[in-house]
């Protein structure tokens, strides 16, 4: 059985026709657990990202007791845009399942001409680093604010588009692990854990939230640094983990 949604304006049979391809055509940028291709479409280029099969429990898992990933990142991105928050164009979303539970699901939307993104940010020379950390911990605010705990909030998952003028967009991707909820104080500086931040980062957006918050800044800059070195522990021991079991 085939599941194929398609957001008003686009044709199904064709975003059905380029999703086909996918093994044969595209263009692939990446290509680790789940792999991600450009396709023309219409003139403009598009980006479909196909989700690695997940083994016998979690297909099952997925047809019957919860959302496919592809399912959640059209539905995510849809609830931000509503939200007021930047995130690539949700085209589409494609699901193939069988009486075991899903196989292959993508996820199609526009593609993002950005400058840079988070990363780029770690380069202690980086143009106007400052200013744009500041922003994106107005940009962060403003998600926690409108109730948006997005649980990969990580380096590589924010792209920014620089407007000039002081004035940067942020864009969120990788959009299928994510609550709508109200996120208290504790959870808004656990969200900080996974951007990997660098002293000289936490200062920065420590002092930018707390101002936004209006907290104490040596008591926002402690929790953010405390679950930063939290994550990194725990991300430190799986490594450890997986090295004893030759993985």
């Amino acid at each position: 059985m085939t599941n194929l949604v398609v957001s008003e304006g686009y044709d199904k049979q064709q975003i059905n026709d380029l999703l086909e391809s996918f093994e044969n055509a595209g263009e692939s940028i990446w290509k680790k657990r789940n792999t991600l291709k450009i396709f023309a479409l219409n003139g403009k280029e598009v980006i479909v990202k196909s989700f690695k099969v997940p083994h016998l429990v979690n297909r099952f898992a997925y047809r019957y007791l919860r959302k496919s990933k592809a399912q959640r990142s059209y539905e995510h991105a849809r609830i931000l845009k509503q939200k007021g928050i930047l995130t690539p164009d949700p085209i589409g979303y494609k699901e193939e399942f069988s009486l075991i539970g899903l196989g292959s699901s993508q996820y199609i939307s526009a593609k993002l001409d950005y400058d840079f993104d988070f990363n780029a940010l770690y380069d202690a020379g980086f143009e106007n680093r400052d200013r744009i950390l500041e922003k994106f911990t107005e940009f962060t605010f403003q998600l926690h604010e409108r109730g948006i705990h997005h649980l990969d909030h990580s380096r590589g998952n924010t792209l920014v588009v620089n407007r000039g003028e002081d004035n940067w967009d942020f864009y969120l991707v990788d959009l299928n692990r994510m609550r709508f909820e109200t996120m208290d104080y504790q959870s808004r500086m656990e969200n900080f854990s996974r951007l990997g931040l660098t002293p000289d980062m936490i200062e920065i957006v420590s002092r930018a939230y707390a101002r936004l918050i209006d907290r104490d800044v040596d008591q926002v800059r402690a929790d953010i640094t405390a679950s930063c070195e939290a994550f990194d522990r725990k991300k430190q021991k799986k490594a450890d983990l997986k090295k004893k079991l030759g993985r």
